[in-house]
C-alpha cells in the first residue's frame, strides 16, 4: 500500500520540479568534476529519499579506476635508437645492432660508454570504454532504482564522459659504461574531461549535471638504470630498475601521488636483420602492484628503416572489475538500488603496437606507431597514435 501511494505521488512532484530548476554545471579539478557529475542533483526527481550512498560508492569506484589506469600507462623506452661497441677487428667504434630497437619493450643492448641521446614523443589518446561500459554514447548506467515487483528500473541515471589525453614525453639516456646506462623520462600531460549525467524517471528525462575540466602539467617522472648482464653472439640479458616519482598532481589524475619501483628482466636475440626482445617486469608501490610482460620483433627492412611489432600486457592486482551491485534501498521497502562497485579480481590487459623508426639523417630518428587494445578490460581508448624524434650525440 505504501509503495502504491509513493508511486502516485512522485510523478507530478518530479515534473513540477523539472520545470522549475536548471541543470547544474561545474569546472574544477578532474576528481572534483567526477564527484560533481556523479553526485550533484539539479532536479529532485520522484525518489524523494534517494539512496545517496549509492552515488558516492559509484563515484569512488570510477575515480579510482580512472586514476589507476591513467597513471600506469606505459612510458616509451628511454634507451636510444643507436647503440655502439668497440670493434676490435676494425679498431674503431661501430654500431652494435642493425636495428633501432622497439618502442615500449626494452632491449638488452646499452648505448655504449659516453654515448648520450635525447628525444621527444607525443602521444594522443581518446578514451572510450571502462570495462564493458561505453563512456561516450550515454548508455553508461551509474545508478538505478527498481521496485522488486517490476521488471525494469523506474529511476535510472546515465553518465556520458569524454576523457582525452595528450602526452609529450622528453627523455634522455647516457652510457656510463659499455654495459651500464642511466635514463630519465619526463612526461607532460594535458587531460580534458567533459561529461553530463541524465536522470530518466518513468520516461521523463532530467539533466542533473554537466561539467568540463582540464588539467595540464608535469606527469610522474621515471628514472631508470640498466645493466647489461650478457652480450655475446647476438644474444643478451639485462636488468632495469625504474623509479616513478610522484611529481604530478593526483587530484587532476596526472599522477599516482605515490612513488613506485619497477624491476624489469630483459632477454634479446638478434640474427641478421631480425631481432626479438622479451621483458618481464614487476612493480611495487604506486596505486597498484602488478606485473607486466612485453615482447617485440624488429626487422631492419633497410639500413635506415626498422619495422616494429610489439605486444604489451599487464596484470594489476588491486584494481578489480567494474560490476553492478544490487542492495536494498536505504529507506524504501520493496525497492532496490543498483550501484557500481569493483570486484577483488586482478585487471589483465593486452595491446598490440605496430610502427617504424626511420633514420632521417646522421643520428636523427623519426618514430611513428599506433597501438590497439586487444582485451575488453580496464580503461580503453580508440587506437593511440605516437610520433617522436630521437637524436644521438656524436663523439
Amino acid at each position: 500500500m505504501a509503495a502504491s501511494r509513493y508511486r502516485r505521488l512522485v510523478v507530478p512532484v518530479a515534473l513540477l520540479l523539472r520545470l522549475a530548476e536548471a541543470p547544474a554545471s561545474a569546472q574544477s579539478s578532474l576528481t572534483d568534476t567526477l564527484s560533481f557529475l556523479l553526485t550533484t542533483r539539479a532536479v529532485q526527481t520522484g525518489d524523494l529519499t534517494r539512496d545517496e550512498q549509492s552515488a558516492e560508492v559509484t563515484r569512488d569506484t570510477i575515480t579510482r579506476l580512472l586514476l589507476t589506469e591513467l597513471t600506469t600507462l606505459p612510458l616509451s623506452s628511454s634507451s636510444g635508437g643507436f647503440t655502439y661497441r668497440f670493434n676490435s677487428e676494425l679498431g674503431t667504434v661501430a654500431r652494435a645492432s642493425a636495428s633501432f630497437g622497439p618502442f615500449f619493450t626494452e632491449r638488452s643492448l646499452t648505448a655504449g660508454a659516453g654515448r648520450v641521446s635525447v628525444g621527444a614523443q607525443a602521444q594522443l589518446a581518446r578514451f572510450s570504454h571502462l570495462d564493458r561500459y561505453s563512456l561516450r554514447d550515454g548508455s553508461f548506467v551509474t545508478t538505478a532504482t527498481q521496485f522488486r515487483d517490476e521488471r525494469q528500473p523506474y529511476d535510472v541515471e546515465t553518465l556520458t564522459l569524454a576523457v582525452n589525453s595528450a602526452t609529450l614525453t622528453l627523455f634522455g639516456n647516457a652510457g656510463l659504461h659499455d654495459r651500464v646506462d642511466v635514463g630519465v623520462a619526463v612526461p607532460f600531460v594535458r587531460l580534458t574531461m567533459e561529461g553530463s549525467r541524465l536522470n530518466t524517471y518513468r520516461g521523463s528525462e532530467f539533466l542533473q549535471a554537466r561539467a568540463t575540466a582540464e588539467a595540464t602539467g608535469l606527469g610522474d617522472i621515471a628514472v631508470r638504470g640498466k645493466v647489461n648482464l650478457l652480450d655475446e653472439r647476438g644474444k643478451g640479458l639485462a636488468l632495469i630498475e625504474e623509479i616513478r616519482l610522484p611529481t604530478a598532481r593526483d587530484e587532476d589524475l596526472l599522477g599516482a601521488g605515490k612513488a613506485s619501483l619497477r624491476t624489469v628482466f630483459i632477454a634479446s636475440s638478434e640474427a641478421g636483420r631480425i631481432a626479438a626482445h622479451g621483458n618481464l617486469g614487476a612493480t611495487v608501490g604506486g596505486l597498484s602492484e602488478g606485473i607486466d610482460y612485453r615482447g617485440a620483433v624488429t626487422v631492419s627492412a633497410l639500413p635506415q628503416l626498422t619495422l616494429v611489432g610489439e605486444l604489451l600486457g599487464r596484470r594489476l592486482t588491486d584494481v578489480g572489475r567494474l560490476v553492478e551491485e544490487r542492495v536494498p534501498h536505504s529507506t524504501l521497502s520493496g525497492v532496490d538500488t543498483v550501484r557500481l562497485v569493483t570486484t577483488n579480481e586482478s585487471l589483465n590487459t593486452l595491446a598490440f603496437v605496430a610502427g617504424a623508426k626511420w633514420n632521417v639523417s646522421d643520428t636523427w630518428l623519426a618514430n611513428v606507431n599506433i597501438s590497439v587494445p586487444l582485451t575488453s578490460r580496464g580503461l580503453r581508448s580508440n587506437p593511440v597514435v605516437l610520433f617522436g624524434v630521437d637524436y644521438a650525440f656524436e663523439r
